[in-house]
């Protein structure tokens, strides 16, 4: 009999670890795409996140500029709906290739290859 109760609230524990189980799943407009953690970023891209959250200011005048999704590649969404953002590249003599493009309700991205490619970030 006791070891009736000893089994049954035992259990009654996993059921409960098993619900406050986490789960990495993406937001949903991250949904089918390739994603990277904040903290995986590169040091200047966490820097380019610090300035976005802050609202500046911005070392490069196209920062914050309009991005066109011309690729394709994220969703669509009228112009204007997304910001591009430059990280910056040791060593590069201009804005080099990667950049951080956000989306008007927080969705974050990052390319490391000037458009060919994006990874939703997650923060």
């Amino acid at each position: 009999m006791v070891l009736r109760f000893v089994l049954r609230g035992l259990a009654g524990v996993l059921v409960l670890l098993a619900g406050c189980a986490t789960t990495d799943l993406p937001p949903s407009w991250a949904e089918g795409m390739a994603t990277v953690r904040e903290s995986e970023l590169p040091a200047e891209a966490r820097e380019t996140l610090r300035l976005i959250d802050a609202g500046g200011p911005f070392p490069y005048e196209r920062d914050g500029a309009v991005f066109g999704n011309f690729e394709g590649l994220l969703p669509r969404h009228e112009r204007g709906y997304y910001r591009e953002y430059t990280v910056r590249t040791p060593g590069s003599r201009d804005r080099g290739a990667r950049r951080i493009v956000t989306g008007r309700h927080d969705e974050t991205y990052y390319t490391d290859d000037h458009y060919d490619s994006f990874r939703a970030v997650l923060r």
